[in-house]
């Protein structure tokens, strides 16, 4: 059997399950998450559960080991509702996703940065339900354009990009080409989503503190915002008890991003981020690596697995 005919049937079962997750109302799909996840925290040697508890150790060293092992297992059970909202998230119509959302916070940050005219960069940390996020955006300010890394499996790309851009957004691939569409964007006036806490390749970032550790960190959002002078701010969907919902939040980002000297920059759109963290930290993306690239000489912060 050959490789595409594997990676074939690879998407369609995970296309198929979360088509199945999708037929749950969200209170199971987060019963059962939350489940997954707890499962996950009891087994402390699993990749998710140590790469979790080495994040919190480095990040909250003024933790005590049972706050931290507490945070932990919450962190846990909340990336186990996140994998098992991921049928809502691409199956849900968007008018059934948007009904969960009971409240917006300090929406005015976004009106106010749009009203400037100078284009706005939204950046949504993989905190809550980043998904849902992009859904009232796309919603509610159009045009809207979202940058995206295309996973390696062609069927789960198009579904992304059939889910992502059915309110009308535009889908931009974090490459050259997608880098283009972003700036044009911004320099017509619009708003572009960005993820900006995930590593990138060696030369498309620079060392700056998270946390107050030192993270390669991505440079195209300083980039951006000193090329053109957009706006940046932040949001994110937190995600509420029992399925309740979720509620929206805006917030302003730290000055600076726009620096010339690029590692201040980073440095400032890390501070954001870590911003946002701090206000929920049970639900950010602790099971990710963060900090396994490292400056020159200095120690590895990941045991080998």
């Amino acid at each position: 059997m050959g490789a595409p005919v594997l990676d074939n049937l690879k998407a369609a079962l995970v296309i198929a399950t979360l088509g199945l997750l999708a037929l749950l109302p969200l209170r199971w799909a987060h019963g059962l998450g939350g489940w997954l996840g707890r499962r996950q925290a009891r087994n402390r040697g699993g990749k998710l559960a140590a790469n979790t508890w080495r994040n919190l150790e480095l990040c909250f060293p003024e933790l005590d080991d049972d706050a931290r092992d507490h945070l932990a297992a919450e962190s846990l059970e909340q990336t186990g509702c996140t994998s098992a909202e991921m049928g809502m998230s691409w199956f849900w119509s968007p008018e059934r996703s948007l009904a969960k959302i009971r409240d917006v916070h300090d929406e005015c940050v976004v009106r106010d940065a749009l009203a400037e005219g100078r284009g706005v960069i939204l950046m949504a940390p993989h905190l809550g339900n980043w998904e849902l996020l992009n859904l009232y955006v796309s919603n509610r300010y159009r045009p809207f354009t979202a940058m995206y890394k295309p996973p390696q499996l062609k069927l789960i790309d198009d579904l992304i990009l059939r889910r992502r851009a059915r309110l009308g957004s535009t889908m931009a691939p974090a490459n050259a080409s997608g880098v283009r569409t972003v700036m044009k964007a911004l320099k017509r006036g619009e708003m572009v989503g960005i993820l900006p806490d995930q590593q990138p390749e060696r030369s498309g970032g620079v060392f700056a503190p998270f946390f107050g550790i030192d993270a390669l960190t991505m440079k195209l959002v300083p980039q951006l915002a000193r090329q053109t002078g957009a706006r940046v701010i932040c949001g994110y969907a937190k995600r509420l008890p029992k399925g309740e919902g979720y509620e929206v939040f805006f917030r302003d980002a730290e000055d600076g991003i726009g620096d010339r000297d690029l590692e201040k920059g980073a440095a400032a759109m890390n501070r954001s981020v870590e911003a946002c963290v701090r206000a929920l930290p049970e639900q950010y993306q602790w099971e990710y690596r963060r900090f396994s690239e490292r400056p020159e000489g200095q120690p590895k912060r990941y045991g080998k697995r």
